[in-house]
């Protein structure tokens, strides 16, 4: 197989969704650059959503046009799958075509399901009650293995997965929500302190032990998501100091 070509990769701290593709390229050990978009302050020079990959051409800067010979994928979970091709060594999905059918199902179902964002996100901005967001946990939880990653050894559906539960953990911890603190004070009470009970001590091994990788090191930056959150929230408060949802 042919060396894999240059690798720009256009990302915002605080979205999960390029998270996700970060970890995939860490995990592969590849080199590639970042460019970072503020979601807050978009530039004019860009239309596309985040993440968005450009594969091969020439060193990108912000606002230069990609080279004829390099090409643009849209959409965190294509992506995943497109890393997982140019970089079969890595092992980012099974080799076993059973389990590779169980990666694929596990992330497939993300974004309509437990973690998609009618739940994680309804609960911080859109006032959807605390039952919703535990029920779908749940649901969550009941798929992963006794111990492990998602399909045994860690692969891109860890990483479709973990920017997601890594946000929520981080948001209900700094209080970070368009709900009364309380609130988010009793969800991270309930989820991710062991004091509350067995009921999602898979789900807090799970996060651990994604978390004691070196690629979640090198890509995840709590502080930085944190401000942005904050920052995010502070607009929404501006126009309306009793918001208790994002708008649509």
């Amino acid at each position: 197989m042919s060396e894999p070509k240059r690798i720009t990769l256009y990302a915002a701290v605080d979205s999960p969704y390029p998270h996700r593709v970060r970890l995939a390229i860490e995990e592969a050990k590849a080199t590639y650059d970042t460019i970072v978009i503020d979601l807050l302050d978009k530039p004019e020079w860009y239309a596309q959503k985040v993440p968005y990959l450009v594969y091969g051409g020439s060193k990108l800067q912000p606002g230069g046009a990609l080279s004829a010979d390099a090409v643009g994928i849209p959409e965190s979970l294509v992506i995943l799958e497109f890393i997982a091709d140019i970089f079969p060594n890595a092992h980012l999905l099974p080799a076993d075509p059973t389990l590779r059918a169980r990666a694929r199902l596990f992330y497939s179902g993300l974004e309509a399901g437990p973690l998609g964002k009618g739940s994680v996100l309804g609960f911080l901005f859109q006032g959807t009650p605390l039952e919703d967001l535990l029920a779908g946990l749940d649901k969550f939880q009941s798929k992963l293995p006794p111990t492990g990653f998602a399909v045994g050894e860690w692969s891109i559906a860890d990483a479709a997965t973990l920017p997601v539960l890594l946000r929520l953990q981080l948001a209900l911890k700094e209080g970070l929500g368009l709900r009364r603190p309380e609130d988010l004070k009793e969800a991270h009470a309930a989820i991710f302190e062991p004091e509350s009970g067995p009921r999602f001590a898979r789900l807090r091994q799970y996060i651990d032990d994604n978390l004691a990788r070196p690629s979640v090191a090198r890509s995840w930056d709590p502080a930085a998501t944190k401000a942005k959150f904050e920052q995010r929230i502070k607009i929404v408060r501006a126009k309306d100091p009793t918001a208790t949802s994002m708008p649509h």
